[in-house]
């Protein structure tokens, strides 16, 4: 039998299919559907504005979504005059066998796609690495402290850049776990606005999500195709997660019916919840320790941090778990806590790539 043919532009012989959709089609014209999709994600939410200073996450891991998405925005950047000042943005965890070698990464594409970075570290910020808090708490929780610290640290890494708008390489596989991840929670909160394409984070910077729609599947062959240099090791802390529970049960649905993710992403958009029940949220302040935003008095970072520095961390990663630790009393003058967030932003140094002479 003869190869089949490029299902888009008929010339080319087929080298690979669609989990998406399940064409078959040729590398370029693979790159160019997977390109087109995500600039149309990009124009129809309107994410960005001629000017818009964009910091983009890059981890350098995470089965190579971060890499692709500093590839494809600086691509679509240049191809359709997005007018955008690209920044790379990386958080370091402090995994040691893990988040150190997938840096190495992010500074090669430092200079590969010659944009500024900058690395905020978990220990200038917390005083803690994840190493130290795992040898501290286990594996059970460690997840809670990560996820906690790291979106305080993107936003505050993204204010001393003084930058408008954080992108993420959150695809849909992603976004579909989440959905099932605070159903399964009974999160009516947070599955209010967890398919949401753009939210506004901590002084007035946006967070959005370009590759919202993208197949994790897709972005992985888009690399290798591509011949980027990532780093495709998962986090070494990750695999006792409660994601994990989630991320199975999608590739089990995925297997017999592959659009199952865009649809179960589709149903999170159509949730709404009742105005009863919004009325029961609380609504945003600012931390009283830190000055970052918080629905308690305290945040949730600088509660997770005052529990790893009183030796109670597991007696904070739930409310009512965090009342063992106040009847201790008033935390001690000494603790060490989160320096201000200020937003007023401050000149800041970043690495600017290398240019040959």
């Amino acid at each position: 039998m003869a190869p089949a043919s490029c299902a888009l532009c008929q010339k080319t012989r087929a080298i690979l299919k669609r989990p998406k959709t399940g064409q078959q089609i040729c590398k370029e014209c693979f790159f160019f559907v997977f390109e087109t999709e995500v600039h149309h994600t990009i124009t129809e939410a309107k994410l960005f504005k001629p000017g818009d200073k964009v910091a983009i996450g890059a981890s350098g891991g995470k089965a190579s979504d971060s890499t692709v998405l500093a590839y494809v925005m600086k691509t679509l950047n240049d191809r359709y005059n997005y007018g955008l000042d690209l920044y790379l943005l990386s958080i370091d965890e402090g995994i040691t066998g893990y988040r150190d070698d997938s840096l190495e990464t992010v500074k090669r594409n430092q200079q590969q796609y010659e944009l500024p970075l900058k690395i905020l570290t978990y220990e200038e910020l917390y005083g803690w690495t994840m190493d130290a808090i795992v040898s501290e708490i286990g594996k059970k929780n460690n997840c809670t402290f990560c996820g906690v610290f790291r979106r305080q640290a993107l936003d505050r890494g993204a204010s001393s850049l003084n930058v408008d708008h954080i992108v993420t390489g959150h695809n849909a596989d992603d976004i579909a776990e989440t959905v099932l991840m605070n159903v399964m929670r009974g999160d009516i909160a947070r599955l209010g606005r967890c398919t949401l394409i753009c939210t506004q984070g901590e002084d007035s910077i946006k967070r959005s999500k370009p590759f919202k729609y993208a197949y994790e599947k897709e972005i992985v062959m888009y690399a290798y195709f591509k011949k980027l240099d990532y780093f495709s090791t998962e986090c070494i802390y990750s695999p006792d997660a409660y994601r994990g529970h989630a991320r199975t049960f999608l590739k089990d649905l995925e297997v017999a019916r592959p659009s199952a993710i865009i649809d179960i992403i589709h149903s999170g958009e159509a949730f709404e919840v009742r105005e009863d029940v919004k009325a029961t949220q609380k609504p945003q302040q600012t931390c009283k320790r830190c000055g970052y935003m918080s629905s308690n008095e305290l945040c949730k970072a600088c509660t997770l941090l005052e529990g790893l520095e009183r030796g109670m961390a597991n007696s904070v990663t739930t409310d009512r778990a965090r009342k063992k630790l106040d009847a201790l009393g008033p935390a001690p003058d000494n603790l060490r806590t989160i320096p201000q967030f200020r937003s007023a932003h401050l000149p800041v140094s970043v690495e600017l790539p290398k240019t040959n002479q």
